[in-house]
């Protein structure tokens, strides 16, 4: 595994913070989560996807169901992306962002990190 590049956003004093990584297994995929769950301690989310060649997963870390993992992983698939880890650390900075607006927040720190 490999990070490529990791990268910050604020949206109303809630931190995101994207991290892109080339993978070659599921184990990879669980050693980067264990490494960024124990990194982030004081984190409250911390949703991902990933895609190989022969699997794909994505998680919301509960996140309201699709505003987060489903977002991240749609992009991987709409730029034909493959061997890739993206996660988005979400550090909350007290106010609520309602869905649509964490849906978008979560696309954009997937998308500058890809970029």
């Amino acid at each position: 595994m490999k990070l490529i590049k990791k990268i910050e956003i604020i949206e109303k004093k809630s931190k995101f913070i994207a991290y892109y990584y080339e993978i070659n297994s599921e184990d990879e995929a669980k050693q980067i989560i264990n490494e960024l769950k124990e990194e982030h301690k004081k984190a409250r989310h911390i949703p991902y996807a990933y895609k190989l060649p022969s699997t794909a997963r994505k998680s919301d870390d509960k996140e309201p169901s699709n505003t987060a993992g489903t977002p991240i992983y749609n992009l991987i698939e709409k730029k034909g992306l493959n061997n890739v880890f993206i996660a988005v650390v979400r550090y909350f900075g007290g106010t609520k962002l309602g869905a649509g607006l964490l849906t978008r927040t979560y696309l954009k720190a997937a998308s500058n990190v890809i970029s």
